[in-house]
């Protein structure tokens, strides 16, 4: 399989979708490497899957067709073994219960807008305030809690899973029937890209991601895992967290990882910012090209040795550090998510993008094609 440094600046020149649909003139993987089996039922009454994706040395992602989430996802430490990085649950009903978004396929509209509200070719959208006052990844019943009709192939890179929804027009406030397509591949260098295309009949919003909890060390808090995120700016939030639509320069803040730095370093300085997330809970305006297939941010865990990529076309990095989890959620395998045990790296458009006119805009148009690309690229350090 091609290194990482090698594939990236290909996939920048000739499109990542033809990375992912064609793969490299190599044999491809062996039927055992995906599997599928039920995984329960949704509240609708709609039977749910669960796909297991290997690759062939042995790293493994398993996805259900509930919120297309990532269920788990094992890659492996400094010393060969398997750990599972993602937080979640070990039944469908539990995701379905209580569940802070572990793992799941975002839309339509990741992260907050202002009010529930957004004005658009002179008519006003009204959403639904699930994070009150405002409206938040999709509303009440947003893209996490659909399910999605999927599709399993081997590609020449890896298994490879394609979701498919389609959100009718006015479904949760929109405007317009969205087509979305959403390709997870799990490449033979354990890498996890994901791929979203969408296509709407009517002008609407749309941005969207996906929203993993990572712990690189499998357990406890996330306190020492080492952040790097190459931005020169941040967008500061009011009290509800909706952005005041300023770009403020990193420089002098807590919210500087220009160079590699422990998220426990800084997180408890006395900053208005960190009280109003109670932690990082901002969005970071990456120094690059719009458009361009960029590293976002990298993750190191000392321990472990683990060490994760985050890379995307999106303009921003929504970077969470779990500030909302408090030993009341027993996950997978009996484990309880404690204050800051996991932490979550959303390649998106900048929050509330709708109502901020000077933030990139993320309207839609019918015979226009929305393209994100989000790649997670794990590997150890010495």
């Amino acid at each position: 399989m091609t290194p990482i440094n090698k594939l990236i600046p290909w996939m920048c020149a000739c499109g990542v979708g033809a990375w992912l649909l064609a793969g490299c003139a190599t044999e491809g993987p062996s039927p055992s490497h995906i599997d599928k089996q039920p995984f329960g039922t949704a509240p609708d009454g709609t039977p749910v899957e669960i796909y297991t994706l290997r690759n062939d040395i042995g790293a493994q992602a398993r996805i259900m067709t509930y919120g297309g989430i990532v269920v788990s996802l094992k890659v492996p430490a400094r010393d060969g073994q398997l750990g599972d990085v993602v937080l979640g649950y070990d039944d469908l009903d539990s995701y379905v219960r209580n569940s802070p978004y572990f793992g799941a396929l975002i839309g339509r509209f990741g992260n907050r807008i202002a009010r529930g509200q957004f004005t658009l070719d002179g008519t006003n959208c009204v959403l639904a305030t699930n994070n009150y006052p405002n409206s938040l990844h999709g509303g009440l019943k947003g893209f996490d809690k659909r399910v999605w009709k999927a599709k399993a192939t081997l590609s020449a890179d890896g298994p490879q899973l394609t979701l498919q929804y389609t959100s009718k027009d006015g479904e949760e406030g929109y405007p317009g029937t969205l087509k979305v397509t959403a390709v997870y591949t799990l490449t033979q260098d354990n890498s996890l890209p994901l791929e979203f295309s969408a296509t709407t009949d009517k002008d609407t919003v749309v941005n969207l991601t996906h929203h993993s909890y990572f712990n690189l060390a499998g357990k406890g808090d996330i306190l020492g895992h080492v952040v790097m995120i190459p931005a020169d700016k941040f967008t500061p939030v009011d009290a509800t967290l909706i952005p005041t639509g300023v770009l403020q320069p990193v420089d002098g803040t807590p919210f500087d990882f220009r160079t590699p730095t422990a998220i426990g370093a800084r997180i408890g300085r006395d900053d208005e910012q960190l009280k109003f997330g109670g932690g990082y809970d901002h969005n970071w305006v990456i120094n690059k090209a719009f458009g361009q297939l960029t590293l976002m941010a990298r993750v190191t865990e000392p321990v472990s040795g683990r060490v994760m990529e985050v890379w995307s076309t999106e303009p921003g990095l929504q970077f969470y550090t779990g500030n909302f989890l408090d030993g009341t959620i027993t996950g997978k395998g009996g484990i309880v998510y404690g204050h800051r045990g996991a932490i979550v790296m959303e390649p998106q458009h900048f929050p509330d993008s709708p109502n901020k006119p000077q933030f990139p805009t993320t309207e839609l148009k019918p015979g226009e094609l929305f393209h994100n690309i989000i790649l997670y690229h794990f590997s150890v350090q010495p």
